[in-house]
């Protein structure tokens, strides 16, 4: 009876693998990491709107859930990237990646931005004129993919720490961490697992 279920476990494994395979010939984890990067760079360095649409699917949507900014379907999509994202990144804007996770159909990074405030970001800071000051918050990218097209983008960071930092919130006797939350973070992100140095 054990040897029963040992193969029928080993053939459902097999069946699910071959169903994969053939469901997504062609894309592998590494095909979605490669597009990630490519959209990452047309949106940050190419600054080009219409580059950038090309690797996602034809109704993608976008996401920013700190303030519901982004868009769902081409239109929107496209109109948030050309109005209120592409080419609008302060001139010390920088990614700092401490990590990549990738499954067969999504990659999430773990990043930390850092800023001057001294453009408008209506998609960090709705509506906030430039205040100068300097900031830098851990932040996360989920990238959905179809294939090898990109579905949609989910972008999580904590509002109040980019607040605090921007002088819009007094942190005193509430439990917000301003910029010592990004410096932690990079901190042990950095530290050797085997010895914690």
């Amino acid at each position: 009876m054990v040897k029963i279920r040992y193969f029928r476990k080993c053939f459902y494994v097999l069946i699910t693998k071959l169903n994969d395979m053939n469901n997504n010939s062609d894309i592998s984890s590494e095909n979605i990491e490669d597009i990630f990067d490519v959209h990452i760079k047309r949106e940050l360095v190419d600054k080009d709107v219409d580059a950038t649409m090309k690797t996602m699917v034809k109704e993608p949507y976008v996401h920013l859930v700190p303030v519901l900014t982004g868009g769902k379907g081409y239109n929107e999509v496209y109109n948030f990237y050309k109005k209120d994202f592409i080419g609008k990144t302060p001139k010390d804007f920088k990614v700092t990646n401490l990590s990549r996770t990738v499954s067969k159909d999504q990659v999430v990074d773990e990043l930390i931005l850092s800023f001057t405030h001294d453009i408008k970001m209506d998609y960090i800071l709705p509506g906030v004129p430039p205040t100068g000051k300097h900031v830098e918050i851990p932040f996360i990218i989920i990238m959905k993919f179809d294939g090898n097209k990109i579905a949609h983008e989910h972008f999580y960071w904590d509002q109040a720490s980019v607040l605090a930092q921007v002088g819009m919130i007094d942190t005193k006797g509430l439990p917000i961490i301003g910029i010592e939350q990004a410096k932690k973070l990079l901190e042990i992100s950095r530290m050797d697992i085997g010895t914690g140095k």
